[in-house]
């Protein structure tokens, strides 16, 4: 037997499996950590990329929003911000001219502390910082449309200040390819019709965007980075334990060629084989389905058609806190979806945009979730076999693939990008 432990949430998730079932154990490379992220972040920030010096295209004076992504993403802005405070202080900006926006989305909007925590109180003290605030319709601006039809709909604060900045991680991600870049603009700062209209630009292919850094999202949320005219990220790439490999800086599109690069080098594993099971763990997005349901993804790409993905995610927050009712459609077919949310029938765009993609994934294969956090009766609604253990669910996986189904595992799915060989 081959023991196997998992990240799980705070914890650890150990099981066995038949060591001549196990294909695969596909894990992001170890990767060394910068000594000194606060040194190195002063370093990128007198040597920006794709763009001139701060001080050539910043005036003394001018008023300054800085985007930041919020606690589902574990971007360092701790250690970020004060090198980017006193960098734009060197250019003449003071403190109170820099406002900062978390860039929820439509995630619920997060409390002072954890404003505190994400930020630093350090930065707190010096500036003014506050929530995207999405459920608040007076709060944005209809830009029209992008090329491809998306419609533009902003945070209005992010078109009346002087210099847009903006703060992130890139990862592998479903949506857009690769977060990071633009991507905090849409959906970070943007309205919830925006955003609908960019999850089902991803579904139209009937397969998601995965590692493919060149696609039809990106290109859109580019251009809406151009819209709202975007000047400059602080980007960071981090490593499997979460700390931080590297940090680039300047002109968006530059950074996230740059990031990319590390990024592929990082998280880009090659599997052997495409398997019968993937066991999928969740970590680092445990806190809710709607961050969990990134484990799918990678798993997607390698089970068989007509395999099991088995999730295991803690999920404290069950399956959405703010999407309240998803669980209530969830378990439609894509094409049922896409129709329901075409007719006006359902009124979440962005929730059904992303079912349609979990029911997409559903219909490659089945779905166990071992998931404390989530309820028998949630599972059955979002169209997953409810595991009461870990161990269950491998059990009922080889029930339905035969004692000879290979088996891949992947501890850290959200993080991984698996290439094929």
């Amino acid at each position: 037997m081959a023991d196997i432990e998992i990240p799980f949430g705070d914890e650890k998730l150990s099981f066995t499996i038949p060591a001549a079932n196990l294909a695969d154990i596909i894990d992001p490379k170890p990767w060394p950590a910068l000594p000194d992220v606060g040194e190195r972040t002063k370093e990128a920030l007198s040597a920006p990329i794709g763009i001139g010096y701060t001080k050539d295209w910043i005036r003394p004076g001018s008023s300054v929003v800085i985007l930041c992504d919020d606690n589902t993403r574990p971007t360092p802005a701790d250690k970020l911000l004060p090198p980017l405070l006193n960098h734009l202080n060197s250019a003449g900006v003071s403190d109170s001219s820099i406002l900062i926006i978390m860039a929820l989305g439509t995630h619920r909007y997060m409390t002072p502390a954890e404003i505190e925590n994400k930020v630093g109180k350090s930065v707190t003290k010096r500036v003014k910082v506050i929530n995207h605030e999405w459920r608040n319709e007076n709060n944005f601006m209809n830009l029209g449309e992008t090329s491809q039809g998306t419609p533009l709909i902003v945070n209005r604060r992010i078109m009346e200040c002087d210099a847009l900045i903006a703060l992130g991680a890139i990862v592998p991600h479903h949506i857009p390819g690769f977060s990071g870049s633009s991507k905090i603009i849409q959906p970070g700062v943007c309205g919830p019709l925006t955003t609908a209209s960019i999850h089902f630009l991803s579904c139209r292919g009937g397969d998601m965007f995965l590692g493919v850094a060149d696609n039809p999202v990106r290109r859109d949320m580019d251009e809406m980075a151009d819209k709202v005219k975007l000047k400059a990220v602080l980007n960071v790439v981090l490593n499997i334990d979460g700390d931080t490999a590297g940090v680039f800086w300047g002109g968006f599109r530059s950074v996230f060629k740059r990031g990319v690069e590390l990024c592929e080098k990082i998280y880009g594993v090659p599997y052997h084989e495409n398997a019968d099971i993937v066991i999928a763990g969740s970590h680092p997005c445990d806190l809710d389905f709607w961050q969990a349901h990134k484990s799918i993804y990678p798993a997607q790409k390698i089970v068989k058609k007509g395999g099991v993905i088995i999730i295991a995610t803690p999920c404290p927050e069950g399956i959405s806190p703010v999407h309240t009712d998803i669980a209530d459609y969830a378990g439609r077919s894509s094409k049922a979806l896409i129709e329901g949310y075409n007719s006006g029938q359902l009124k979440d765009g962005v929730g059904a945009s992303l079912a349609t993609a979990w029911a997409l994934a559903r219909e490659k294969a089945d779905i166990i979730t071992f998931s404390p956090g989530i309820t028998k009766e949630d599972k059955e609604k979002l169209g997953h076999t409810h595991a009461i253990s870990i161990d269950w669910a491998i059990e009922e996986a080889f029930r339905r693939q035969g004692k000879n189904a290979r088996v891949t595992v992947l501890p850290h799915s959200p993080d991984t990008l698996p290439l094929a060989r």
